[in-house]
């Protein structure tokens, strides 16, 4: 009897993800344990493995590589040999993707559904069901549209692309000027997180600036110390080190907000924002405080690898209690970074910039400046807490030593 391969649920929350591809070829032998189709949930890339064994028999209408697909849709099958197929793939289980719109094309579409829907097409302008499916939702007429689906199929992002305006053009027009650009999922999710930061805080950015010098200091020393072998700090990892430190003193700002309840951290884990090829991704490095500033070092060094490489595993991306993300390798001095929503708080870094500085006796000195912007949910913390914190943390970097090598402070009320 076929053994029916569908989408699993990789999280307690998870509804759909995106197909990736099979990791076996149509008719070949699958083993129990082996890897059979890769599969993308919210950032996360993981490769499935198959809990059956037999040959396995991949429909053509099958999902294809980069399709959003809903748990529980059925991809294929495995077979014994000589044992035919039960049936084609219903491409009707997989659910429409929702992409946000922006209000003016809401408003299109709702007045678009005044009028009576386009005719779908007929045989001569193949479609996907899910294509068929949205076009009728949102009032598409699909002989209008440029397919990019094998065959010259019409697939369901190019009906969506068609209402936000991004990967699809009619086809009765010229083309505009430029190279085409299809939001890819890891894309929409990066926005939806967004989005939905947006709508569920009240972000307040404060900035301030701090004397870098003897971080630059410290972390020289470093370089000095590992010539003969060893792992070198980023500035990176000290500041984190030094902000989970601040984080002890300042509980609030690592709260996470679940409905109308906060929970303070047991540990501090932190995100840090990493620029890929695919989208910008938050692996967390768990307990923080914790961590000798070497093994810290080490760990983000590897995750960050993990992540650019898409070997980062999803319980990696989550449980964070606050994130620190850095331009200041492109020279950007200040800027106003959105709260990783559910956490209360973000910290961006700024690039470090040698300047003069005036002293209280009128002389003029080189200093190395750093430029700290901390974004903080206004319905949690106020702030004045939020500037305290800030300042603690600017102490920290402008004393490194001081702040890595002195007792724990103790932990203030919220």
């Amino acid at each position: 009897m076929a053994i029916e391969i569908t989408i699993p649920r990789l999280g307690w929350s998870m509804e759909e993800g995106t197909f990736l591809g099979w990791s076996k070829q149509d008719g070949e032998t699958v083993r129990t344990g082996d890897p059979i189709f890769t599969l993308e949930s919210g950032k996360a890339a993981q490769e499935i493995e198959s809990l059956d064994e037999g040959i396995l028999r991949i429909p053509p209408d099958a999902p294809q590589p980069g399709e959003t697909v809903k748990v529980g849709q059925l991809l294929g099958y495995l077979v014994e040999k000589g044992e035919e197929l039960p049936g084609p793939v219903t491409a009707s289980a997989a659910p429409a993707v929702t992409i946000p719109l922006t209000a003016a094309v809401e408003k299109t579409a709702v007045a678009n559904n005044h009028h009576s829907a386009p005719p779908l097409p007929g045989p001569k302008t193949p479609a996907s069901p899910r294509a068929r499916r949205v076009a009728a939702e949102l009032a598409v007429d699909l002989s209008t549209l440029r397919p990019t689906g094998n065959g010259g199929r019409i697939r369901e992002r190019d009906v969506r692309a068609a209402v936000v305006g991004v990967a699809s053009v009619p086809s009765a027009g010229p083309a505009p000027a430029g190279r085409e650009v299809v939001i890819t999922p890891l894309r929409r999710t990066i926005a939806a997180h967004m989005v939905h930061s947006l709508r569920n805080t009240v972000p307040v950015t404060i900035s301030c600036r701090a004397d870098a010098t003897g971080l630059v200091a410290l972390r020289n020393q470093f370089k000095a110390a590992a010539k003969s072998g060893g792992i070198i700090p980023s500035f990176n990892d000290i500041i984190a080190k030094l902000t989970a430190l601040a984080l002890q003193r300042h509980p609030l700002l690592a709260a996470r907000r679940d409905g109308d309840r906060l929970f303070l951290p047991e540990a501090i884990h932190i995100g840090i924002a990493v620029d890929t090829e695919h989208g910008l991704l938050v692996p967390v490095l768990r307990d923080v405080s914790s961590l000798a500033l070497t093994e810290l070092a080490l760990r983000s060094r590897d995750l960050i690898a993990a992540t650019r490489e898409r070997r980062v595993k999803p319980e990696e991306l989550q449980g964070g209690v606050f994130t620190i993300t850095n331009l200041g390798g492109f020279g950007i001095e200040g800027f106003t970074p959105i709260i990783n929503f559910p956490e209360t708080a973000i910290l961006g870094l700024g690039a470090i910039i040698r300047e003069a500085v005036a002293l209280e006796d009128g002389s003029l000195v080189s200093r190395e400046q750093l430029t700290l912007s901390l974004t903080f949910d206004h319905t949690i913390v106020d702030g004045a807490p939020a500037a305290r914190f800030l300042q603690t943390l600017r102490q920290g970097i402008e004393n490194p030593v001081i702040a890595l090598l002195g007792a724990p402070a103790p932990t203030s009320n919220p």
